[in-house]
């Protein structure tokens, strides 16, 4: 199945307050990039929502994914395997249930390997990703955070 590489960051201003994620997509010589603001927000929910949404705008399952991120709350959680002992434990004291089952029933439809990159710095699709997901949470049109709990 299709190589995909998907650099993903989340921004939130205030934490909480408004926020946006932005997402860059390459497979061979194809290029798609996906963002979206929200009225209240964390910034670790843009992270993990961005990854969500990109791993959803796959056409189709069983892909080779590589996935970047300048999130250490997102890398860690699944590359020390955490995320499986919380959804063991019905996710009991953890902020975001909602987006971690989101996630784990998408990124069970691929073979996906995270790596961690340093935000803010020469990685160019990083920093991309930074400008789509500030200009998204600066929009005049954002959406509700419906899993935000405050």
């Amino acid at each position: 199945m299709a190589d995909i590489t998907i650099y993903t960051d989340g921004s939130a201003r205030g934490n909480p307050g408004p926020g946006g994620y932005g997402i860059v997509l390459l497979s061979g010589p194809h290029r798609k990039e996906l963002s979206a603001g929200y009225r209240l927000t964390t910034n670790n929910r843009m992270e993990l929502m961005a990854v969500c949404v990109a791993l959803e705008a796959l056409k189709y399952d069983g892909c080779n994914v590589t996935l970047y991120s300048d999130s250490k709350y997102v890398i860690e959680a699944v590359n020390q395997r955490w995320v499986f002992g919380w959804e063991r434990k019905g996710f009991a004291g953890k902020k975001n249930p909602d987006l971690w089952m989101r996630f784990l029933r998408v990124y069970r439809r691929h073979s996906v390997r995270f790596v961690w990159v340093k935000g803010h710095a020469s990685t160019v699709e990083n920093n991309r990703c930074d400008e789509l997901a500030v200009a998204a949470a600066l929009s005049t049109n954002l959406l509700e955070d419906c899993g935000y709990d405050g």
